[in-house]
């Protein structure tokens, strides 16, 4: 079979809700995927942020596999040795609070939503704050959470009452306060958005108006948790910032789907009790293991030191990009949740990059985004960023070519 019988399968059973790259992928190793045809890459965006202990770690192989021989899925009005561990292991790397696990960071996020609504159903509060540029997922109420309205046309009418405040500005936020805000909710890092990290006094002030008003600070870590920043979750850079909700998926299965909202214990009422809320494949036994797994390399492997030291030299190397480039205006980001933004569209600077054997993201239309595993090493590290030297070397000839050609 090669790449193009694929293709040609896709194009007749497979609805069409994604731009897809001419690329099948086949096997997958650490930081390296190779696809149909045998060609290599250096992925340094695996799964969208899913891998983030790289493709394919033994820890997590070896979950699967131990679990699949004893139970892959229990209902979940029995009880579940695996979940039962994985929510106190989220807990103690968190804060005090209980865990509702679902399949996905926009069901993740669907819970919290619903749960605010609850919260607030008793004094007819119901109105929720997010983000502009921010995103949440592709369900009804995540979409709507999005403040983007690419995501929204054609899916009109939408739910109410979500309202965008400007990221970092807290007084966009304060405009938009009325007697029936129940809720904040955003990112700790825009990843989608293009890697815009909140402020300090950004998240304080949105930490003091949610005490002030008994709102919910809920906080979308779906893509800055599980080491991704440097600490095991985002909000943990920010002193006095403490989460109401918490919202998870992606690295924390690292590789299988599995979404979680943890909530705050200072959150005394029981708000959402039995057949409120439920998913029927939410915390099996298969996927709570392989999230175990995660978890305990973390530490092992002494990941999140690593995350820092490569995060610092993946700045390092490019700023020395930036300096050569001026196609490149600046370095985004925090540890291996980085970005930059260029004066020119992004596209065509990742389908280089593919073409010479390096996976990356393009975002925003000008954002080239970056998210490699947790586990990546200085080597792999040096061997990308030459890959982007070379890329930028020939795009801004040709762009210098085109110029040249036109006066």
């Amino acid at each position: 079979m090669k790449t193009t019988d694929v293709q040609k399968l896709y194009n007749e059973y497979v609805m069409p809700t994604y731009t897809r790259l001419p690329v099948c992928l086949v096997k997958g190793k650490g930081s390296r995927v190779w696809d149909l045809e045998g060609k290599e890459y250096l992925d340094f965006f695996p799964g969208w942020g899913v891998s983030c202990l790289g493709h394919c770690h033994p820890a997590v192989i070896n979950a699967i596999k131990h679990q699949s021989r004893t139970m892959l899925h229990i209902p979940n009005n029995f009880l579940n040795i695996k979940q039962s561990e994985l929510a106190s292991e989220i807990v103690k790397a968190s804060f005090p609070g209980r865990v509702f696990f679902g399949n996905s960071g926009a069901e993740a996020n669907e819970g919290a939503i619903k749960f605010a609504k609850k919260y607030g159903g008793e004094t007819g509060r119901y109105e929720i704050i997010t983000m502009k540029r921010s995103f949440h997922g592709r369900t009804i109420a995540a979409m709507t959470a999005t403040g983007q309205d690419k995501f929204h046309q054609g899916f009109e009418p939408l739910i109410e009452k979500f309202h965008y405040a400007e990221f970092n500005d807290l007084e966009s936020v304060k405009k938009l306060l009325t007697p029936k805000t129940v809720a904040i909710m955003l990112e700790p890092i825009q990843g989608e958005g293009g890697i815009h990290v909140a402020k300090p006094e950004f998240m304080q002030g949105l930490r003091q108006l949610c005490d002030e008003r008994d709102m919910l600070l809920i906080l979308d870590e779906v893509q800055t948790g599980m080491g991704r920043t440097g600490k095991m979750f985002a909000y943990q850079h920010y002193h006095g910032v403490e989460p109401d909700i918490m919202t998870l998926s992606k690295a924390l299965g690292g590789g299988v789907p599995i979404g979680a909202f943890v909530v705050n214990k200072r959150i005394r009422k029981e708000v959402l009790t039995a057949g409120m809320h439920g998913s029927t494949f939410g915390g099996s036994p298969l996927v709570c293991a392989a999230s175990l797994a995660v978890f305990k390399a973390i530490r092992k492997e002494k990941l999140l030191t690593n995350t820092v030291r490569m995060g610092e030299l993946l700045k390092i190397e490019f700023e020395k990009l930036r300096e050569k480039y001026p196609v490149i205006e600046e370095y985004r980001g925090m540890a291996l949740m980085c970005a930059l933004k260029l004066s020119a569209p992004s596209a065509p600077y990742a389908q280089e990059a593919r073409d010479r054997g390096l996976l990356v993201n393009s975002t925003q239309g000008d954002v080239l985004r970056f998210l490699p595993a947790l586990n990546v090493t200085a080597k792999e590290v040096r061997r990308a960023v030459a890959i982007l030297d070379q890329v930028f070397a020939k795009l801004s000839k040709k762009q210098e070519d085109c110029s040249c050609s036109t006066h």
